[in-house]
């Protein structure tokens, strides 16, 4: 997803002035990164807070349109107002191509209604990491890192080494880190009849393909 939005350059600086800023509708916030020094910059509130609630507008590299040129920025912090939905201040950085930036990612969790440890033993499948901390160059930002939970059962994790990663993508681990990613736990009140029952089904599940494969005719040649 491309992504694109306005800025504009900041010329007063100050307490007084960005409280000044807020009260006409606009956003004070800081440009830095690169070669180029810090730049003082403004952007419209109501655009800027419909953009942050957009989960790739956090993960992803964006276009800053500030003074008609345009440059490829990454969203690196922001501030909010205690109790209004007021965005008090925002943080961009310059991205270079050919250097590796540092990003959270969003997890995507899929088929964990499909997994045998929910749909065969009732287990409950539960997310214990929601993003990821990964380097990569920009042209090879994901938006989000999948987590597929088809073959997860009861009492199984994944971990982060268990993660398809995208092409040029790597994920920022100390020496011997393996956190667990997602896993599917019991549910109270469940008794091992329960789980026994439900290993059962899915060893069953599981073996049906290959007995139906093996009890099938084999083909026989064609005559010429």
């Amino acid at each position: 997803m491309k992504i694109e939005f306005n800025a504009s350059k900041r010329e007063l600086q100050g307490t007084g002035a960005s409280r000044r800023l807020r009260r006409t509708g606009k956003v004070p916030g800081i440009l830095y990164g690169g070669e180029t020094a810090a730049q003082p910059i403004e952007l419209d509130h109501n655009a800027l807070f419909h953009s942050l609630k957009q989960e790739a507008f956090h993960a992803s590299i964006l276009t800053m349109n500030l003074g008609g040129q345009k440059q490829q920025v990454l969203l690196r912090d922001y501030q909010m107002h205690a109790y209004k939905p007021q965005v008090l201040h925002i943080d961009f950085q310059r991205v270079a191509a050919d250097k590796k930036i540092h990003m959270k990612v969003p997890l995507h969790f899929v088929n964990a209604d499909i997994a045998p440890g929910v749909k065969l033993q009732g287990g409950v499948a539960s997310h214990i990491l929601n993003e990821l901390e990964i380097t990569c160059l920009p042209a090879h930002l994901p938006e989000f890192i999948e987590v597929d939970m088809k073959d997860v059962s009861v009492g199984h994790s994944i971990h982060v080494k268990d993660l398809q990663l995208p092409q040029g993508v790597e994920i920022a681990l100390h020496r011997n880190e393996n956190p667990v990613v997602a896993t599917i736990t019991v549910p109270r009140g469940t008794t091992e009849a329960d789980l026994a029952a439900g290993e059962q089904a899915a060893a069953a599940t599981t073996a049906a393909p290959a007995a139906a494969a093996a009890a099938a005719p084999a083909k026989q040649p064609e005559k010429k």
